[in-house]
């Protein structure tokens, strides 16, 4: 498997899981701040590389009174804030072709979002900018179908390249987890990350915003560093209930450090 470097953070190629992890969309600059430095502060008493993850602009929300962030101007500036206060690398997702040159200037990985993981333009894009890029799998997709998308990126001369899991469309406003996905993705010969929380989506559950389970968080992240991952994603809020924007699939920021203490023995016995 090939070994992606984030700045200092190596991933896949048997180095120790990475932890993906931050609210779903930026609310504020403090807010943002804060969370931040309570996940740097956790993942470095546990021993885990930590990316922090952000959305500036959550263009794909279902309803147009929906939350979808602060933009890429203001967005950008707090993330950049995050990464220079904070010294930690920073995963945005991009949702226009337009936006992706100026999201790079502070990005370190560039995430392709589900609904967007086939749109050529987009992906080409993104992997010319040499950051890396992360494919979000599409939940209308089969996990062989991410190889062509490898192939668009790789065809840039592009090589540093993520694939995150994020579970598979199951009848209406549901979503299940396959894991042998994670299996055939990896073999493709790049690190493979688990979505644990928007596995457990409900899209468009609520009517008029997506749902969530977040109660069966915990239990999917174990199965899949168990069955064999590179990384967890994991969008978290210190109230997630109050969240404007996903908050039924977030986890409570409090529970975070118990979980990943599980994480570690199940990595370590494996």
């Amino acid at each position: 498997m090939r070994q992606i470097k984030v700045g200092n953070i190596k991933i896949g190629d048997k180095n120790p899981l990475v932890l993906i992890a931050g609210p779903c969309v930026i609310e504020s600059e403090k807010h943002c701040l804060a969370v931040a430095a309570r996940l740097k502060d956790i993942a470095a008493r546990l021993g885990i590389p930590y990316i922090f993850k952000s959305s500036f602009d959550k263009a794909n929300r279902l309803s147009v009174a929906s939350y979808r962030g602060p933009g890429i101007k203001k967005g950008l500036e707090i993330l950049n804030k995050v990464k220079q206060k904070l010294k930690l690398p920073i995963l945005s997702d991009i949702h226009c072709r337009k936006d992706i040159a100026e999201a790079a200037l502070v990005l370190d990985i560039i995430q392709i979002p589900a609904f967007l993981s086939r749109q050529t333009d987009i992906v080409l894009a993104a992997a010319n900018t040499g950051k890396v890029v992360n494919i979000k799998k599409g939940q209308f997709l089969a996990p062989w179908d991410i190889l062509p998308i490898i192939k668009k990126i790789e065809s840039t001369g592009n090589k540093s390249i993520l694939i995150t899991e994020r579970g598979v469309s199951f009848g209406y406003n549901n979503l299940v987890s396959d894991f042998r996905s994670l299996k055939i993705m990896r073999d493709f010969g790049y690190p493979v990350i688990y979505d644990a929380t928007h596995s457990v989506q409900l899209p468009g559950g609520c009517g008029s915003s997506s749902g969530g389970q977040r109660q069966f968080v915990a239990g999917l992240s174990r199965a899949a560093v168990s069955f064999g991952c590179d990384g967890l994603f994991l969008e978290v809020h210190p109230h997630p209930d109050k969240a404007p924007c996903d908050g039924p699939n977030m986890i409570d920021l409090k529970s975070l450090e118990n979980l990943l203490k599980q994480i570690k023995k199940i990595e370590a016995a494996i």
